[in-house]
C-alpha cells in the first residue's frame, strides 16, 4: 500500500473514532464554526432511516394517479380527497408527506399542486412506470438479509424477469422501452454511428434504441438480436427498415456483417460467466477494428454511487443475477475476448447510462 493510502487509512480510523463519540458529537453540534456540518450529517444519516418511508409515499402519490391529476390542474385538499375518496383527515398526511418530499407542493391560495419532483415525473413518464413496477421489489425486501444472503429463493422480481420461458416478454419489453429513448439519447450523443456501416444491437429489446438510431442516421444499415419472443415484438414496431435476428446471445452466433454492435444495459443484467460469454459472441462477430458500444449505469462513482451500489445491487439480488460494475471490470472481462478499452465517453446523465467504447483486436 502506498504512504498515501496509509495515510487515508488512518484518517479513517481517527474519524471514525471521533464520530463515534458522544463527547465529540455534543462538541461538534455546540461548536458554531462545526455545527452545520453535524446538522448535515445528522440529517443525511436519518434520511438513510426514513429512506423507505420516502420511497412509500412517492409509489403511493404515483399508484394514485396524483401526477396526472395534479398536473392538469391544482386541487383544494377537499377536492382532492373526493376525488380519491379518502376520509379529508387520511388525504391530508398523505399531502403533508409528499410535500415534505418535494412531489407535490401547496400554492399561496392553499391549494394542492405538483412540487419540482412531481413535475419531473410528469414529464418523465417512464419512471412512473418503474415505480409502479416496485411493487414486486417491496414485496422481495419484506426480509432484505434472507435477499441479499441469498436465502431467498423465490422472488417476483426474478420471475418478472424470467427471460429463459419469456412468458412475461411483453410486459418486460414494454417496462424496459419505457426508459430506452432517454437511454438512447445519450448513447447516440456520446458516439457517432455514421462513421460505420452497419449497426446490430444485441439485446435489443423491441427496437426502441434502433428507431432513434434510424433517425439520426438514415443510411445506416440495422440489424437487431434478441429472444424470439422479444424478437417478434420489434419486428412489429420497426417493420422492414431493421433486420431482425431471433436467438439467445448466450447459446447462439450473432449474425455476421455489421461493423460495430451495441450492448444497452444488458452486462449489468448478468452474472460475470453469462457476460463473458457474450462478449466472446460479439468478438466473433466482430471484424478486427470492429467496435462494441457498451451504455449502462457504472459502479464506483460518486455521482451514481447510491443508485448503482445500493438500489441495482439489491434489485440484482431480487432479480437473482447481474451487478454493477466499474470501467475497470468491465475492461478486464471484455480484455479476455480481445475487445479493447478505448473511450469511456461522458454522457449528460450517468445515472441513465454511461458509455464505453471497446474496439475488436
Amino acid at each position: 500500500m502506498s504512504l498515501w493510502g496509509r495515510a487515508r487509512d488512518q484518517w479513517r480510523q481517527l474519524r471514525n473514532s471521533l464520530l463515534a463519540d458522544p463527547r465529540f458529537q455534543k462538541f461538534a453540534v455546540d461548536f458554531p464554526l462545526f455545527r452545520p456540518i453535524a446538522q448535515r450529517r445528522s440529517r443525511a444519516l436519518f434520511d438513510l432511516l426514513a429512506g423507505f418511508a420516502y420511497s412509500q409515499v412517492l409509489y403511493t402519490t404515483v399508484k394514485l394517479g396524483l401526477i396526472d391529476m395534479l398536473q392538469a390542474r391544482p386541487l383544494s385538499p377537499a377536492d382532492l380527497a373526493a376525488r380519491l375518496g379518502w376520509p379529508p383527515s387520511r388525504c391530508d398526511r398523505l399531502v403533508k408527506a409528499a410535500v415534505s418530499l418535494d412531489i407535490l407542493e401547496l400554492t399561496d391560495g392553499g391549494l394542492v399542486t405538483l412540487g419540482q419532483h412531481g413535475a419531473a415525473l410528469a414529464g418523465n413518464p417512464w419512471i412512473a412506470r418503474f415505480i409502479l413496477h416496485h411493487d414486486l421489489l417491496y414485496d422481495d425486501l419484506a426480509d432484505p438479509v434472507a435477499l441479499l444472503s441469498g436465502a431467498k429463493k423465490d422472488c417476483k422480481v426474478k420471475d418478472f424477469w424470467s427471460y429463459g420461458d419469456q412468458h412475461n416478454a411483453t410486459a418486460y419489453t414494454a417496462l424496459m422501452a419505457a426508459s430506452q429513448q432517454a437511454v438512447a439519447a445519450e448513447v447516440l450523443a456520446a458516439y457517432d454511428f455514421g462513421r460505420h456501416r452497419h449497426l446490430i444491437d444485441v439485446g435489443g429489446s423491441n427496437g426502441t434504441f434502433l428507431a432513434a438510431a434510424a433517425t439520426r442516421h438514415p443510411d445506416l444499415r440495422l440489424s437487431l438480436f434478441d429472444l424470439p419472443a422479444v424478437a417478434e415484438l420489434a419486428r412489429t414496431n420497426l417493420g422492414d427498415r431493421v433486420q431482425i435476428h431471433g436467438g439467445s446471445f448466450l447459446t447462439d452466433d450473432l449474425p455476421a456483417g455489421p461493423d460495430v454492435a451495441t450492448l444497452i444495459r444488458i452486462a449489468h443484467d448478468h452474472d460475470d460467466e453469462a457476460v463473458l460469454r457474450i462478449f466472446a459472441a460479439i468478438r466473433r462477430m466482430l471484424p478486427a477494428g470492429g467496435v462494441l458500444i457498451l451504455a449502462e449505469p457504472l459502479s464506483g462513482r460518486a455521482a451514481t454511487a447510491p443508485i448503482t451500489d445500493a438500489y441495482f445491487e439489491l434489485y440484482f439480488a431480487a432479480m437473482g443475477q447481474g451487478r454493477t460494475r466499474t470501467p475497470q471490470q468491465l475492461a478486464a472481462m471484455a480484455a479476455t475476448a480481445d475487445l479493447s478499452l478505448h473511450t469511456v465517453a461522458k454522457t449528460k446523465r450517468p445515472v441513465v447510462a454511461s458509455v464505453l467504447q471497446f474496439t475488436a483486436i
